[in-house]
């Protein structure tokens, strides 16, 4: 009994410790005052003032472009690379190649940002491509780096996968692609749905890396946030966290809702 009370008291703990400051700045969206740290009544004056910031909404919509387009393109490449690492087990090569696809997850994001601005320079000087960095580089940078823990995620779960079951299906007529698409697939897609939904947010959260790939005409939202924070936090952004927080609230629970269903039919009635 006692070691039970023990171990929720730590889950209340470690909640309150990651959630805490969120409700916090929750609140404090909707302070009336115009000092961040300072409440002065009730108020949605600054929801208004967010949606009237031109610079801040078109950030959002270009983060929200640039995270969708780089998560749909890693969960192709990491899932890829995952059947490579766990289904080609005599490739020869086959260990050097796992530690080049997850060397993004161990490497400074600095480093990353850096290497990848010197290969668009040089490439800008060989064939032309790219003439100005911007949306289009910022969807590679983020790419690169977000397949690494797509592969991580979605290798985990080939793994559980019972191989029988595919060479049943193979046995009884079905090529390796039909194969694939309808038994291998179904099984996998709570990973890959896990996946998007991670290299969506890290591709959406991501500062530096953006910071070395972008151009002039190319400023994402953790930009905007960053510079306008060196300059003394605005509750604007207190009021798009808040947005940001509940958005991501509905898609992790509907995820979760999902994949829990698709869980269910998968294990079949008991």
């Amino acid at each position: 009994m006692g070691k039970l009370s023990f171990s929720k008291a730590m889950l209340v703990l470690g909640l309150l410790f990651l959630y805490l400051p969120m409700m916090v700045l929750v609140v404090y969206s909707f302070n009336a005052s115009r000092l961040v740290s300072v409440w002065a009544g009730f108020s949605t004056h600054w929801y208004g003032e967010l949606f009237r910031d031109q610079q801040i909404l078109s950030a959002v919509w270009m983060s929200l472009r640039i995270a969708f387009y780089s998560a749909s393109m890693a969960v192709c490449l990491g899932t890829l690379c995952a059947f490579v690492m766990t289904r080609f087990r005599g490739m020869r090569g086959r260990t050097l190649l796992s530690s080049m696809i997850t060397a993004p997850l161990v490497m400074p994001e600095v480093i990353t940002g850096l290497s990848l601005l010197l290969l668009f320079v040089a490439m800008a000087q060989l064939i032309g491509w790219p003439v100005d960095r911007g949306m289009a580089t910022i969807w590679i940078a983020h790419t690169t780096f977000c397949s690494a823990y797509v592969a991580v995620v979605v290798s985990s779960r080939l793994r559980e996968v019972d191989r029988s079951v595919e060479e049943a299906a193979m046995d009884l007529g079905c090529t390796p692609l039909k194969t694939f698409f309808v038994i291998t697939l179904p099984v996998i897609a709570p990973a890959l749905v896990s996946g998007w939904l991670l290299a969506f947010t890290l591709s959406l959260d991501d500062l530096v890396i953006a910071s070395f790939v972008s151009g002039p005409g190319a400023t994402t939202l953790p930009m905007v946030v960053f510079s306008s924070v060196r300059m003394g936090v605005s509750p604007k952004i207190n009021a798009l966290a808040t947005i940001i927080i509940l958005a991501v609230s509905i898609v992790a629970f509907i995820a979760w809702y999902w994949m829990r269903r698709a869980e269910k039919r998968r294990m079949g009635p008991r």
